[in-house]
């Protein structure tokens, strides 16, 4: 059986911090963000850190 291929998508949207959780940046910053209060901005800027059962499914995806 062929060897299954890493997922390009998910490589440009995650990383992988050292002890394996997923990291990516938080959703609805595009555009329209005059609804935002500052401290909903602010918080957005930061990077997420995915839960131990999506980064099990993102870092599935990245191995080649």
């Amino acid at each position: 059986m062929p060897k299954m291929k890493s997922k390009g998508a998910v490589k440009k949207r995650f990383r992988m911090s050292k002890k394996g959780k997923a990291i990516c940046s938080h959703p609805g910053r595009g555009h329209q963000h005059a609804s935002y209060t500052g401290e909903t901005s602010r918080k957005m800027r930061r990077r997420m850190v995915l839960n131990k059962t999506w980064s099990n499914l993102i870092g599935r995806m990245m191995e080649p």
